[in-house]
């Protein structure tokens, strides 16, 4: 009945389920010491009682070859559940060791991928600094300190003066333009139509000019 432990100590790719194997290993082991246990209890004889009798004799009133089986067998798996315990440790060590390298990889992949982001989005070439409730711009999505890099046609390569911007709504009218603005470093698109509505222009909205 002798239990024999896998080292699986030595696998880089430990999983939980791997533990979970070894617990159950350690749990079978203590069920099959306890059996032994109860098997000495039994004989009266538990784990240190003697085995011969006051003469010198072997006892006749029990089974000493049962006796001897448990107690060789307790010895053994108490070896092989300090070695399953000493696993189990390694285990949830190295599981909890890559839980935080993988924590560290994620946490500097995305701070990689927002300094790419920043680095590939173009410069504005306008602001927003302000928007009117209920306006056809607040409606779209924009907001005060929305950093513009595209409006319809208009972008940061060809823009030169807000008479583009403004050609673009006239000729636009009641026409979805595809907006792009950077908002906290982040590039946010939204389809904006220019119509009249309860307020002034066509938009709703004050748009200035970024220096560069």
């Amino acid at each position: 009945m002798k239990m024999t432990t896998e080292n699986c100590s030595g696998n880089s790719e430990m999983t939980m389920d791997d533990v979970k194997n070894l617990i159950k290993k350690k749990d079978d082991i203590e069920e099959q010491i306890k059996a032994y246990y109860e098997v000495l209890e039994d004989q009266g004889v538990g784990v240190e009682g003697p085995l011969v009798d006051e003469e010198g004799y072997p006892r006749a009133d029990v089974n000493l070859y049962q006796i001897r089986t448990a107690r060789h067998e307790i010895s053994c798996l108490q070896n092989d559940h300090k070695a399953i315990m000493v696993e189990i440790e390694e285990a949830l060590h190295k599981l909890h060791a890559r839980e935080k390298a993988k924590q560290k990889r994620d946490q500097a992949e995305a701070q990689e991928e927002a300094m790419e982001q920043q680095v590939t989005l173009p410069p504005a070439f306008a602001r927003v600094d302000a928007v009117t409730e209920g306006s056809p711009a607040s409606g779209a999505g924009l907001r005060v300190g929305d950093e513009v890099i595209e409006f319809g046609s208009v972008n940061t390569a060809n823009f030169q003066t807000l008479q583009n911007i403004a050609s673009v709504v006239q000729h636009s009218e009641g026409k979805p333009l595809r907006v792009t603005v950077i908002r906290v470093g982040q590039k946010v698109q939204m389809n904006l139509t220019p119509k009249r509505w309860s307020g002034r222009g066509l938009l709703g909205c004050n748009i200035v000019p970024v220096q560069r």
